[in-house]
């Protein structure tokens, strides 16, 4: 176990219930595709770990909040690209919220109150 400050990064996919009950299929195919495409590349690009992934969300961590915060704006601006030829109502959009704090890291997942606070703050965010 150890601790350490960490910059954290907790997304989700707003409205994402509602995207399935009107195409689960099809949801899947594009979040997946989102991840695979952009989110994936754009994390490592700022030098973040995803820690873990839930099936439309996950937790990131980086060592530098400026990482963190630019990786976000990248990926919501390419989200949004991607959405202009996208219905409404099936548009992909994230909720991202990101804390500095300290964090405990034990096999490869973390804890703490850095935690808790960035997933706070996703949950009250705008999507996109």
């Amino acid at each position: 176990m150890e601790r350490r400050l960490a910059a954290v990064l907790a997304a989700d996919v707003a409205g994402y219930s509602r995207l399935m009950g009107i195409d689960e299929e099809g949801t899947l195919a594009r979040l997946k595709a989102v991840r695979k495409g952009l989110v994936d590349l754009t994390i490592a690009k700022h030098r973040g770990r995803i820690v873990k992934t839930t099936g439309d969300g996950m937790l990131v961590e980086f060592a530098s909040a400026v990482d963190a915060v630019r990786g976000a704006l990248e990926v919501q601006r390419g989200i949004a690209e991607q959405n202009g030829t996208v219905p409404q109502d099936q548009r992909i959009e994230f909720r991202i919220g990101i804390h500095v704090g300290d964090i405990i890291v034990d096999d490869n997942d973390i804890f703490g109150d850095g935690v808790n606070v960035a997933a706070r703050l996703e949950g009250i965010a705008e999507p996109g």
